[in-house]
């Protein structure tokens, strides 16, 4: 298992240590899990917007190049 360190002031500290120990939480499990859940929420989004990007494409009109010329006047 490895080892990542973050630096925080002395009132984060302060604040994450309270916190951990008022809900009677291991301190590395806490930090863990709430990184794991960040990245997972952000995976989620991605996934989210590339849906939503692929069914925008399916709807939207399609040109082709004599059609684009034709609107570019050209």
């Amino acid at each position: 298992m490895s080892t990542i360190s973050l630096r925080v002031n002395e009132e984060e500290s302060k604040l994450i240590r309270d916190y951990v120990t008022a809900n009677n939480l291991n301190l590395s499990q806490f930090i863990r899990e709430a990184v794991l859940d960040k990245i997972e929420e952000d995976f989620q989004l991605d996934e989210e917007r590339i849906l939503l990007a692929k069914a925008k494409a399916q709807t939207e009109k399609k040109y082709d190049h004599t059609e684009v010329w034709e609107i570019l006047g050209i």
